[in-house]
């Protein structure tokens, strides 16, 4: 077995009784303290089974197991133990939410049986997970690639919006970050439902007809409908149904939320979604970073000061011309991509992605697409303040 086993018990005979006993059946590793097996599991977990006596020195049993359960929630929890009183049992079930009770002394049939039966329950925690993981990239990856085929502007507007949110969760430094990331990725999942051209004069700062602008306000409900019909996506889905909801109340969808009741990822949504509609309409970081401040009541102060931290960022690149041919993964386009007849095929702020990059080869290839490609490429900025200061 290629899983490992941890013993923690303060009785060095009994970890090397296990050892003896179980060595050929299992991979074991032994802890003599519930400190050190802590930092075992920090430096060589993940262990897939955790066995720890009751009665330690320091922090007992029932103590480090529901540590680990803090920590490394996938490992099967064991207690072995000499006290066998059912207070015992009971405190060591819902703190340390334990997989087996076992009482000493216990035969090696008895604990091997234990151990097998946790490794099983190990795998299949960590097989649902991946298949979960997995699945979810697959669905999140399909209806983004669908939402830049058929509507390249909002998911142009979505790729530049994800790479800013990331940096905002990074200085905010919140739980879940992968979370933000695909609020801000499906976040105009629901354009599908919008006509092109009038997220163009959106995007470029255009006046609207009221038909347009009640489109507008109707795409957060419709992308949280599409999006909470994929399991586990419950939360993302109310992020995206709040994104454009100001920190004071007002604002779609027209309820009483306010403030921090607001959902975090609503509230960075709402930040990083105007600064990039300001941005790329062709107003500068200190145009933008004015307007912003100046619309009192719409944004989460925190969430605002954050983005005047990193809004410099975008400044880390700079403007190259690369052949169709040339166009690599994670490279971001700097302008619009059209035809030779004008039809937009991604809009710039996109990061090239292997299905993209495939669709514009293809275009290329029925020569209605020509290069090269302005992208932004990421340079470091330290050196390149040296370079120029090393200039005569």
């Amino acid at each position: 077995m290629t899983e490992k086993i941890l013993c923690v018990d303060d009785e060095p005979s009994v970890l090397e009784a296990h050892q003896r006993g179980l060595r050929k059946q299992f991979h074991i590793e032994t802890a003599v303290s519930a400190v050190n097996a802590l930092a075992m599991i920090d430096t060589k977990g993940p262990y897939a089974v955790v066995v720890a006596d009751m009665r330690m020195p320091g922090m007992d049993g029932i103590q480090l197991l529901s540590e680990i359960k803090q920590r490394v929630p996938d490992s099967v929890r064991i207690m072995l133990t000499g006290n066998a009183d059912q207070q015992t049992a009971i405190d060591a079930v819902n703190e340390g939410n334990i997989f087996r009770f076992l009482t000493k002394p216990c035969p090696p049939q008895t604990l091997a049986k234990a151990l097998n039966a946790g490794i099983e329950q190990f795998r299949l925690i960590t097989a649902e997970k991946e298949l979960l993981e997995n699945t979810l990239r697959g669905a999140i990856k399909v209806l983004t690639d669908v939402l830049s085929l058929t509507n390249p502007t909002a998911f142009g507007h979505a790729s530049r919006v994800r790479r800013l949110v990331r940096k905002l969760c990074e200085q905010l430094k919140v739980d879940k970050p992968w979370q933000f990331e695909i609020a801000a990725m499906l976040s105009q999942i629901g354009c599908v439902t919008v006509p092109p051209d009038t997220l163009e004069k959106k995007y470029h700062g255009s006046t609207l007809k009221p038909e347009e602008v009640q489109m507008l306000d109707a795409h957060p409900a419709v992308g949280r409908d599409l999006v909470a019909n994929i399991p586990r996506l419950e939360n993302i889905a109310e992020i995206i149904a709040y994104q454009h909801k100001c920190f004071d109340g007002t604002g779609i969808p027209a309820d009483s939320v306010a403030g921090k009741d607001i959902p975090l990822g609503a509230r960075v949504l709402k930040v990083a979604l105007d600064y990039d509609t300001l941005k790329w309409s062709g107003d500068t970081d200190l145009q933008v970073t004015v307007e912003l401040r100046r619309r009192s009541g719409s944004y989460d102060p925190e969430v605002l000061a954050a983005m005047e931290t990193v809004i410099g960022f975008e400044a880390s690149f700079e403007i190259q011309e690369i052949g169709i041919k040339n166009l690599t993964t994670h490279m971001i386009l700097a302008e619009d991509v059209t035809t030779t007849d004008g039809t937009l095929l991604v809009s710039k702020g996109q990061e090239v992605t292997a299905s993209l990059r495939q669709r514009l080869r293809n275009f290329a290839r029925n020569k209605k697409l020509e290069g090269p490609i302005r992208v932004l490429v990421q340079v470091d900025v330290g050196s390149r303040a040296v370079q120029h200061s090393a200039q005569p």
